[in-house]
């Protein structure tokens, strides 16, 4: 215990020190603009309202600067319970007073003062204000306190306890005490066994509640029965909403029941639990109403005064009455304190310089810290010294406490009290509830796995809830299944490289999730029932940017954020995507648990399955998702994505291809709802000859460090089987082929020259390939109509050949080298056309420019005889025949002049009239169309409207620069302060 003692003191004054510096950097070189765009302070306010309230307290309402109904506070990270500082605007450094933020809303904030420690505030209504978070060393005093505390413990009532937690003895057996009457009667086996397994235990019992499993509900049936045992109990939790849903929960049973804290830190509709508030309701609370009316009496007095000494009379006055009213207060808090059956406090709240000091030493029976896991063990010892058994209840699988030092952490001050305990006694002290009431099994059945090993169950009211059974939501893809990964993997979707700032963003990401976002409101899905999460603070404004406007409704945070919350949807952002496979915060395990299960009825993961399958955990996460969800590419999305090519020899990006292929017609599906028609680009439109490894598919599990050709080397044998088969014209490969293995289809049909059509959308997506006649003609030359080939070559399902492909794909001796494949057809087609070249006849008008290839359709179709006899016999009548083709419309049988008005086609090097100009008229559709794409790909994205590529600056990386170029403003202002100064 000493050396516990010692080493977390020394823990705690690095991370106060890394706390103050924190601080001090802000102050000193960071100005208060940065500041204020940093969400830490707020300038230029002014006070609209002040009056006594919240029990006592000064109540001051700040509004921003500006005379008009509309002006609004800037964007802040000001929220209930917040430390803050009161400056006057023209005093920089003289802090004024130490307030709580008691609420805010867009358009003003309010902060409660407490006056007894601020030396009777005076603030005028004409000054200007500024407010400036502060950070909190009241913690830090009552932790240090209670360790020093502990440090000296030899005797009382925590002995046994001391002893069990530091090892010193073993904890002693229990006898399991099965309540005769559970007061919630729906509870499942795993809770109840918990309940009797934690009221048998004499010192210290663990609850591990695993996302959705009623940890909560649990802890307050063991408080009921405590209490119903004649308990006295105290109960905490590292944060303020954490016990407010504690009180919540307890208040539906009518218990007698009383929450610390500061008022303005309580949800509102708590407030009456309140010590402040059950004080003023007592025997004495027309008397305090009465003191409070003559200070706010006196006060007013006061205001209209302008001479100091007239004013210190009023001062004087306010300060007796403010005295009065706390020992009329405090003569009642020990009655209220001990009518009550269970305190309820944060860890720190529940010190013993607050009012628990007025309490017996060996006041409380039973502690009971929830959330346990997220707290620093230092301040569960706060309570823990002052009773002699304790409970435990939290998760050790998600977020552990949020620390700023570094070094700290790594130390050992994140380690909790109740990871530390489990890791000690396991099943002795530790019992985990096993039935969740929140997620879909497909949800659930990963964190299981991964994390708690696979004893969670899914309760069938929610095992298999979906999107679409939300009253109002509509049947699509997006609502009818609960995991989707959208794979980014060399789609160019990189994350941002931005100066100066050590948190991350992805562009690319923030629009893959507005338009799944779009596909799910479209469906029906509220949008106060999705939540958006990302593991970066810029990522989250990026997002917030982009969607706040659009969907008010719709929570935006961080993973670290969000925990402890619940939503119907989830669109979690991975952001991380680079050629180095750095995953960053990704890489804690726990971070991605806390992602995915917040979660009910679908999660969307959008990632770079290349870049995070460089970590185990996450691999393993993306191929749970292949296997059990459905998965996408970035290019179903998003029509502008251009392929990136990757070298796994060197890591690095290279240039997209130039060349693209499109495929032939497409049925399209009417429109159901969802994105498919409409929000998401068909990933067949625009393919790339670049061959693209997708490392993570259900039915081949490659390795992300496998040659690409492994990949399609299956389906290139196929469809060279196809091709050398005389007696079949027509493959249709199944619908179950990934869109990548589709890709794949088309980019090797296109390279081996066979026609290849797309049918269906979605998951009914089947591909047909066919010879054409000029292909066909060397090796079923008789067979020009399908009907003779007989029926379609009909490929089985993939799932029939694992096998098969595995075998495959699995000796490296079988791989298709594709660059020797594409030489050797190179030099067969080139000595295909040497032949043919000798087998025609000479002649002499081969060599003539009048047997050029563009006129001797022309000479057959005007004057044939007169061509035919020019052609061999009067060169002059072959020039006139040439001369007239040349003047006439190049399109057959049309013989319209083309002499003063025409259109030159630049791919066959004719000229066409008004009516035959366009090239998918006259046969140079397929030309113009490779034109086209080699430019779409040269240029980047091509818009409606044709032209090149909009060259206007992205907007977040605008935004970006005017935050440099403040920053440099700032630095260059405050370099000629310092030299007026030494001036």
């Amino acid at each position: 215990m000493e050396e516990f003692v010692e080493r977390q003191l020394e823990l705690l004054r690095e991370e106060r020190e890394a706390e103050i510096q924190e601080k001090r950097t802000w102050q000193e070189n960071v100005s208060l603009k940065e500041l204020q765009r940093r969400g830490v302070c707020l300038l230029k306010l002014q006070i609209a309202n002040q009056r006594t309230g919240l029990y006592g307290r000064l109540l001051v309402t700040f509004t921003p600067r500006k005379y008009d109904s509309e002006s609004v506070l800037p964007s802040n990270n000001f929220g209930p319970g917040d430390i803050v500082g009161l400056y006057e605007a023209n005093s920089p450094n003289e802090q004024l007073a130490t307030g709580i933020v008691a609420g805010v809303t867009q358009k003003l904030i309010n902060v409660a003062f407490d006056e007894s420690g601020n030396d009777g505030l005076n603030l005028g209504n004409e000054s200007t204000y500024r407010l400036l978070k502060l950070a909190n060393d009241v913690t830090y005093k009552r932790i240090k306190r209670a360790l020093t505390t502990l440090g000296q413990y030899r005797s009382g009532q925590a002995s046994n306890l001391i002893d069990v937690l530091f090892c010193s003895s073993e904890p002693s057996h229990s006898v399991q005490k099965r309540p005769a009457e559970f007061f919630n009667l729906s509870l499942d086996d795993s809770q109840k066994e918990a309940v009797s397994f934690s009221l048998g235990q004499r010192e210290v019992a663990v609850i591990h509640g695993p996302p959705g499993t009623g940890k909560t509900t649990t802890v307050v049936e063991i408080i009921l029965q405590a209490v119903k045992e004649g308990l006295k109990v105290l109960c905490c939790a590292p944060s303020n909403v954490a016990v407010d849903n504690l009180v919540e929960r307890l208040s539906t049973f009518k218990e007698k029941i009383l929450r610390l804290g500061h008022p303005a830190r309580l949800l509102e509709s708590l407030q009456h639990h309140s010590l402040d508030a059950v004080l003023a309701r007592g025997d004495n609370a027309q008397i305090v109403a009465d003191i409070r009316r003559d200070i706010d009496q006196t006060f007013a007095k006061m205001k209209k005064l302008r001479g100091k000494e007239e004013k210190s009379g009023y001062k004087m006055e306010i300060k007796a009455l403010r005295k009065e009213l706390k020992v009329r207060e405090e003569a009642a808090m020990v009655e209220t304190l001990k009518r009550a059956n269970v305190i309820l406090a944060t860890n720190t709240g529940a010190s013993l310089d607050g009012p628990l000091k007025l309490l017996p030493e060996d006041y409380f029976d039973l502690v009971v810290i929830d959330e346990c896991a997220q707290a620093l063990e230092a301040s569960c010892w706060i309570s823990l010294l002052q009773a002699k058994k304790c409970i435990l209840a939290g998760d050790h699988k998600q977020l552990p406490p949020t620390i700023i030092s570094h070094k700290a952490a790594a130390n050992g001050l994140s380690l909790s009290l109740m990871e530390r305990v489990t890791d000690k006694y396991g099943e002795k002290v530790v019992k985990m509830l096993t039935v969740q009431y929140r997620m879909h099994q497909s949800i659930m059945q990963w964190a299981s796995d991964a994390l708690y090993g696979g004893r969670l169950i899914a309760h069938s009211s929610v095992a298999h809830h979906l999107l679409k059974d939300l009253p109002g939501v509509s049947v699509t893809e997006e609502t009818s299944i609960p995991l989707l990964l959208i794979d980014t993997a060399h789609c160019g979707l990189f994350e941002m490289e931005v100066e100066d700032e050590q948190s991350k963003g992805n562009p690319g990401e923030v629009r893959l999730v507005d338009l799944h976002i779009q596909a799910l409101t479209k469906a029906g899905v509220k949008p106060q029932d999705i939540a958006v999460i990302a593991p970066y603070n810029l990522q989250v404004d990026m997002l917030r940017q982009c969607l706040r406007q659009r969907y008010p409704d719709l929570e935006i945070k961080s993973v670290d954020g969000f925990q402890g919350r619940e939503k119907e949807a989830v669109v979690l952002s991975c952001v991380r995507s680079n050629s180095k496979g750095e995953v960053g915060f990704l890489a804690e395990d726990r971070r991605m648990n806390v992602a995915i299960t917040r979660a009910r009825r679908h999660v969307a993961v959008i990632c770079d399955s290349h870049t995070v399958g460089n970590h185990q955990f996450l691999k393993d996460l993306v191929t749970y998702f292949n296997e059990r969800g459905e998965v996408r590419t970035a290019f179903e999305y998003l029509e502008d994505v251009v392929p990136e090519k990757y070298s796994h020899e060197n890591g690095t990006p290279g240039k997209p291809e130039k060349q693209a292929k499109k495929v032939g017609n497409k049925q399209k599906k009417p429109n159901t709802g969802g994105p498919s028609n409409q929000n998401r680009a068909d990933p067949t439109k625009t393919i790339s000859k670049e061959k693209f490894k997708y490392p993570f598919k259900h039915h081949d599990k490659l390795d992300p460090h496998t040659d690409d050709v492994t990949a399609g080397d299956h389906l290139r044998k196929t469809i060279e089987d196809f091709l050398k088969d005389p007696d079949t014209t027509q493959l249709v490969f199944p619908s179950s082929l990934t869109s990548h293995d589709r890709l794949l289809v088309h980019q090797i049909s296109e390279e081996l020259g066979l026609e290849h059509t797309s049918t269906g959308d979605g998951k009914e997506r089947t591909i047909s390939v066919t010879k054409p006649k000029a292909i066909s003609g060397d090796a079923v030359s008789s067979q020009t109509n399908d009907s003779e080939a007989g029926p379609p070559l009909q490929l089985p399902r993939l799932e029939d050949e694992k096998s098969q492909k595995k075998t495959n794909c699995s000796g490296s001796s079988n791989k298709v080298d594709l660059k020797a494949l594409h030489m050797e057809r190179v030099q067969r087609e080139k000595a295909r056309q040497e032949e043919r070249g000798r087998s025609k006849p000479d002649s002499s008008t081969s060599s003539k420019p009048a047997a050029k290839k563009n006129t001797d359709a022309k000479a057959k179709t005007i004057g044939s005889s007169k061509a035919s006899s020019a052609d061999a016999d009067d060169f002059d009548a072959l020039i006139a025949t040439t001369m007239r083709a040349d003047n006439t419309c190049g399109f057959a049988k049309c013989k319209t002049s083309v002499t003063t008005v025409s259109d030159f086609c630049v791919h066959c090097n004719k000229r066409f009239c008004l009516s035959h100009h366009i090239p998918e008229i006259h046969g140079c559709g397929e030309k113009a169309k490779a034109n086209a794409r080699m430019r779409i790909s040269r240029e980047g994205v091509i818009y409606s409207g044709s032209g090149s590529k909009d060259q206007s600056l992205d907007p977040t990386k605008k935004a970006h620069l005017h935050r440099k170029l403040d920053k440099k403003i700032n630095e260059l202002t405050s370099q000629r302060k310092t030299k007026k100064k030494e001036k």
